[in-house]
């Protein structure tokens, strides 16, 4: 696999698969990543993020980026997730499993230092939890009709890149809750399903090697990653 630099922006591969936010999360202190993960992946995910990667799994599941949501606070896990697995997640940071049925918590979850918006289906005991875990304000609501936020947008204390397809209300709801830009974008050669083709923070991005010049702009602007 090859990974080309480009300022703060890695674009990368795992294992011949473009959609690195369904196998890595991502916050301003860390990176939880597949066991099986390319070592110069690994490498690229801590040098351009600038945090200390962890190899983890959840459930034995390499899909970690799907479920799981992570800011700097806390930890939110797919309920699957074994004692093992949790005792692994850095001291220091809030965790708890996402006890019902939208249980892929990176899928269902925009989270970042600022603010969280969340699946419309997920229970109110959860949106408490949520609070607790992330220490942020927590809504319900969808993206471009899509309940699965967390899959269609990419958020950080600087900006949000999300689904072209996200209405004047979307942006308004977004910009409100983590006052940051919004910016409409595509990754992988037009795929809308940002969440799952990249993961970024503050001081970088990692995603997805089928990603366009153009859009690799797009995610720079949209980021503020300069």
């Amino acid at each position: 696999m090859s990974i080309e630099a480009i300022h703060l922006i890695s674009i990368a591969g795992h294992l011949g698969n473009p959609y690195i936010g369904v196998y890595c999360v991502a916050s301003n202190k860390h990176a939880f990543v597949p066991r099986d993960i390319e070592d110069s992946l690994f490498e690229a995910i801590e040098e351009s993020l600038s945090v200390k990667a962890l190899r983890f799994s959840v459930s034995s599941a390499t899909i970690i980026g799907a479920l799981t949501a992570m800011n700097s606070n806390g930890v939110v896990l797919s309920n699957f997730a074994s004692d093992e697995e949790i005792d692994l997640v850095p001291k220091g940071l809030e965790v708890a499993r996402m006890q019902e049925k939208f249980n892929a918590a990176g899928n269902n979850i925009l989270v970042s230092d600022k603010a969280a918006l969340v699946n419309p289906g997920v229970l109110g005991e959860t949106l408490k939890t949520l609070r607790d875990v992330f220490d942020v304000e927590v809504l319900r609501g969808t993206i471009a009709g899509v309940a699965t936020v967390g899959s269609v947008a990419i958020a950080t204390g600087k900006g949000i890149i999300c689904h072209p397809r996200a209405t004047e209300d979307n942006i308004e709801t977004l910009n409100d809750l983590f006052k940051v830009p919004v910016t409409l974008a595509t990754l992988n050669y037009g795929t809308p399903w940002l969440g799952a083709c990249a993961i970024a923070n503050d001081k970088g991005a990692v995603i997805g090697e089928k990603t366009t010049p153009i859009e690799i702009g797009k995610i720079e602007d949209g980021l503020h990653l300069y």
